[in-house]
């Protein structure tokens, strides 16, 4: 199993990259959700400066936010910095959108902005629209602008099946976040390399799980405060996600249903508030707040984190690497440095 960190964007990011990639780490990546933390190529582009070897991911882009022109100018011109080094994933805007207040993207636009991408940042021309008009693009620069000769690794944010066909149309990898269950990358699997077939699409990408770890100490409480603020963050955010989708609620077990109820009360919202989005995001992907920590109950801990003595982690990972999760990117929060070491010595 490969490993990966992932952090929020913000200066100062890159001596983190730095030690991951000291401790062996396979990729570093950061989020791109504007509203909530800084911008991720200029974090990117201060770590390729600042690395050599590790891979450099954006964990998820979207149409949403830009337009292919412009992504692909700033996942190009990230590999004229970094060459071969980089990763781009692409999903829905489903984070992205909600925090602006709006509804994520369509799978048609997924794919076909995706498909622009690996077009234009390879140096070929792909179709560009605004409103009924349209025109062929390509780069036009004259000089090391930008990198179209080294390869960029592309990845799709899949929760269901629907996006892992795309993935496996466009030759593209998966990305999913805090999903645990070895079924379902193998479902996601299966849709991908089906559709792959059908699409005669020869080239695969690696799948990747981000997520968090917290490995036991002998007799600790497993539902217990550390281990909450070390994967708090993940579970809160299918708390919000469920906060956000009724359908997606009224597949939580009661006591989680019960979760998202405290969760509105506490940031003093409901779906009505024109301000809605604003007061459920603060702070998303932060550490966990200490008035949160109750929302945090047991099956949330057991589904949305990676918590056991090392061997019980040990063996759940062998299961995700068996389902066809290639590489386990981690995102510490309360103390990065040491949290990297501890998951390095995990799986060394």
């Amino acid at each position: 199993m490969r490993t990966g960190i992932v952090m929020t964007a913000k200066p100062g990011v890159e001596d983190l990259a730095v030690r991951a990639e000291e401790l062996g780490f396979d990729s570093f990546w950061v989020y791109d959700t504007p509203m909530v933390h800084g911008d991720p190529f200029m974090s990117l582009a201060l770590c390729a400066k600042a690395t050599h070897r590790i891979r450099l991911g954006i964990g998820v882009t979207s149409p949403a936010l830009r337009s292919a022109p412009a992504a692909a100018a700033a996942v190009s011109s990230l590999n004229a910095l970094a060459p071969g080094r980089i990763v781009c994933g692409v999903g829905t805007g489903n984070t992205a959108r909600r925090t602006l207040g709006m509804r994520p993207t369509t799978m048609a636009e997924l794919e076909s902005f995706t498909a622009a991408l690996q077009e234009l940042t390879a140096g070929r021309e792909a179709d560009y629209r605004e409103g009924p008009r349209s025109s062929r693009v390509r780069f036009l620069h004259v000089g090391p602008y930008v990198d179209t000769e080294a390869p960029v690794e592309f990845v799709v944010a899949a929760f269901g099946l629907k996006a892992a066909a795309v993935a496996g149309r466009l030759g593209a990898g998966l990305i999913s976040f805090g999903m645990h269950d070895p079924a379902a990358w193998s479902a996601l699997g299966r849709a991908r390399q089906a559709a792959a077939g059908d699409a005669g699409s020869a080239e695969q990408s690696r799948s990747y799980l981000m997520t968090s770890v917290h490995i036991l100490a002998d007799g600790e409480d497993r539902y217990g405060d550390p281990v909450k603020d070390s994967m708090g963050h993940i579970a809160l955010c299918a708390l919000i996600l469920s906060a956000e989708n009724p359908d997606f609620r009224e597949a939580f077990p009661l006591e989680e249903a019960a979760a998202v109820d405290r969760l509105l009360r506490l940031r003093g919202t409901d779906p009505a508030d024109p301000r809605f989005h604003q007061a459920l995001y603060r702070n998303y992907l932060g550490r966990l707040s200490p008035e949160d920590r109750e929302l945090i109950v047991p099956s949330l801990v057991d589904r949305f984190g990676l918590v056991g003595t090392r061997d019980e982690l040990v063996e759940r990972i062998d299961a995700l690497a068996k389902s066809g999760v290639d590489e386990l990117v981690i995102h510490p929060v309360v103390d990065p440095e040491n949290e990297m070491a501890a998951f390095a010595r995990l799986l060394a």
